[in-house]
């Protein structure tokens, strides 16, 4: 039987069957588990759930006095099944878009709740739980729908990760990144939603890679990097044996690694051997990667990066996939540094949507005058704009650091 109980009457071998509130107040993956560790009563006291459901056919039961209610009043239950329908529903109404300041806030707090998340579903995976579909589908709604909102905003925080979060909240950012690249290519919703769930879930496997290797901050060794090359396939038995989640998903988590030409792994697959949806993995995951900063390097500039995977395509990426990527990213993505014409420099702010050579960028430096200057906002795409892009431009090379804080909150 089912009965609500506060946090404060939790025990020890309580079985919870469903967590009060929406996943972004609370620290779990799991929403079904047993109370069999006492840090986990302490979290969820800590959180901002203040009643769980519990079943007491698979666990401790609660004092009478301490039962909220009862999950057998029939009118309790259907009354919470009207509210699940209507708060699905809500969520299938597309989200309004609203500028970069409008919605870049509102990411932050959503990078922030994801990274939990993930860093407690890869605990919880080595210790020989399993992943909750459930939840983790809560969590790709709440990551496509800032992404619908602004595409630029959500992807572009969560490449603005230290070294040491990057195996946790690279999860998150190619779970943007593949959401955004679906609606450019313009997949079918319930394809982007698989798309996000498999951009989450893609590098589970690395849960099952000791640190010492996963975080070495020098080159790895042969012996090291076979046991990284590992984790797509230790990714796809682990949700093959939870049952987690559908063959699209399962899909990109075994081949997000096959290159066109073969050369990729586990198998070596190349061409047309490899669907649409492991491609675009496999441009995703590049991208967050090389633009990341990572225990043995710091990241490369978007712009930058684009230009790189673009010498790479022929061999490595599907072409047409890659096309769509920068279209949708933009040749200067956002937090790329530009110099203009008038030799002025600027960071990338926001694309236009005019044209992938005229974003929404703010002016800070002068290059003539070597000297910061009164910063200003300005939308090459408006008629009245008489500068252009330059080229792109290395911060080190003109002495500049931190960047993103012209952008980010």
């Amino acid at each position: 039987m089912l009965k609500k109980v506060g946090v404060e009457h939790l025990r020890l071998g309580m079985y919870v069957h469903e967590l009060c509130g929406s996943w972004m107040d609370h620290p779990f993956w799991r929403t079904r588990f047993e109370l069999d560790d006492a840090e986990d009563i302490r979290r969820l006291r800590e959180s901002a759930v203040s009643e769980v459901w519990i079943d007491t056919a698979k666990g401790h039961d609660a004092a009478i006095h301490e039962t909220r209610a009862q999950a057998d009043d029939e009118a309790d239950l259907a009354a919470q099944a009207d509210r699940a329908l209507i708060e699905s529903a809500e969520t299938e109404t597309a989200p309004l878009r609203v500028s970069m300041t409008e919605e870049v806030a509102r990411a932050a707090r959503i990078c922030a709740r994801s990274k939990q998340a993930v860093v407690s579903m890869f605990q919880e995976v080595r210790m020989g739980r399993a992943v909750s579909p459930e939840f983790a589908g809560a969590l790709v709604e709440e990551i496509s729908n800032s992404v619908e909102r602004n595409p630029g905003a959500l992807i572009s925080l969560a490449r603005l990760k230290s070294a040491d979060d990057y195996t946790y909240m690279h999860s998150v950012a190619v779970c943007a990144l593949m959401v955004a690249l679906s609606r450019q290519l313009e997949l079918d919703a319930a394809t982007t939603r698989e798309l996000g769930l498999a951009g989450l879930l893609h590098d589970l496997g690395k849960a099952l890679v000791p640190t010492e290797v996963l975080n070495k901050p020098g080159k790895l060794t042969d012996e090291e990097f076979a046991i990284i090359k590992r984790h797509p396939g230790e990714g796809h038995r682990l949700l093959v044996e939870g049952a987690a989640v559908g063959d699209l998903p399962l899909d990109v988590v075994l081949h997000h690694h096959e290159k066109t030409d073969g050369s990729g792994y586990p198998d070596h697959l190349k061409g047309e051997q490899i669907s649409l949806y492991a491609k675009m993995g496999a441009v995703c995951d590049v991208y967050d990667a090389v633009t990341s900063n990572r225990p043995y390097k710091a990241g490369w500039d978007p712009a930058e990066s684009i230009r790189r995977m673009a010498e790479w395509c022929k061999g490595h990426f599907d072409e047409r996939v890659f096309q769509a990527f920068v279209k949708c990213m933009g040749i200067y993505p956002i937090g790329s540094l530009v110099k203009l014409e008038s030799g002025r420099l600027g960071v990338v702010m926001e694309q236009s949507g005019h044209s992938l050579l005229t974003p929404r960028i703010k002016i800070f430096f002068s290059t003539k005058a070597m000297t910061h200057i009164v910063p200003e906002v300005l939308d090459l795409s408006h008629p009245s704009a008489r500068d252009k892009i330059a080229s792109r431009e290395d911060a080190a090379k003109w002495g500049l650091s931190n960047i993103e804080r012209l952008w980010a909150p």
